[in-house]
């Protein structure tokens, strides 16, 4: 059977461009999770469970506000003015693997039922166990197919990093490939860029028993990487930042633009 879930295996890439360069760039795999399908996509596979342990897997109270996923996003909508009408809700973000997984970003893409892309959700994870999310519905794509959106930052995510900025996100939805761009600006400029890009792979047993060999233990890397990356700040005497309270609301809900 052909799933919209899919693999997608590509880079990170992040580089920070003051007041200390410093640049980095890792191979990672992200999954795309069509919410409608988690269940056919673990009866069907062996290496896959939702809610369970295996190899990989997916539990949703890794995500959102830890309750029904699809309930969760067809309330944000209606928060935003757009009237859900059960088209398509997919999630891309990094598996649980032998039962961990930490997800700096997660991206739902929002669809109507005629497959029109209408909001993005970006669901940001810090290391210090909190999370804020950036509901931003569509407005439109460029030539391309590239959307781009622009949100203030809300959420203490790096100590090395102020609040004071403004994200430009650059997203390519996921087909055949999936790219997704943020730049992190102040009032002097662009601070730093991030980005992943991925080419599509079908979801198997096979597949994933294959990334998991070429990738072991990508989970850790990720969280490895993080505090590895944070030490070289700190050794290029890049100053810590106080981390604030939390946003009032768990979601900021933008206007398009």
């Amino acid at each position: 059977m052909t799933w919209h879930s899919a693999l997608y295996i590509g880079s990170v890439t992040h580089q920070r461009l003051r007041p200390r360069r410093h640049k980095l760039r890792y191979s990672i795999y992200n999954m795309l999770f069509d919410l409608d399908e988690l269940n056919g996509l673990a009866a069907s596979m062996r290496l896959f469970s939702r809610n369970r342990f295996n190899l990989f897997s997916f539990y949703e109270r890794d995500h959102g506000d830890g309750s029904d996923l699809r309930a969760y996003v067809d309330n944000l909508l209606r928060a935003a003015g757009i009237t859900p009408d059960g088209g398509a809700v997919r999630l891309l973000c990094s598996p649980r693997v032998l039962g961990y997984a930490f997800n700096p970003l997660s991206t739902y893409f929002c669809y109507r039922r005629d497959g029109t892309l209408c909001a993005i959700l970006y669901e940001v994870n810090n290391t210090f166990g909190q999370r804020h999310s950036y509901f931003i519905p569509v407005a439109a794509s460029d030539a391309q197919g590239v959307i781009h959106q622009r949100c203030d930052k809300e959420f203490y995510v790096s100590p090395f990093m102020d609040m004071t900025m403004r994200y430009s996100f650059r997203v390519t939805p996921p087909a055949h490939t999936v790219a997704l761009g943020i730049q992190a600006a102040d009032e002097n400029g662009t601070m730093l860029t991030a980005a992943f890009a991925g080419q599509r792979w079908e979801l198997s047993d096979r597949a994933l028993l294959r990334i998991f060999f070429a990738y072991p233990l990508l989970t850790l890397k990720i969280i490895g990487g993080i505090h590895w990356e944070a030490l070289k700040l700190l050794l290029k005497g890049v100053r810590l930042r106080q981390r604030p309270a939390l946003p009032a609301q768990p979601v900021s809900i933008v206007p398009p633009v």
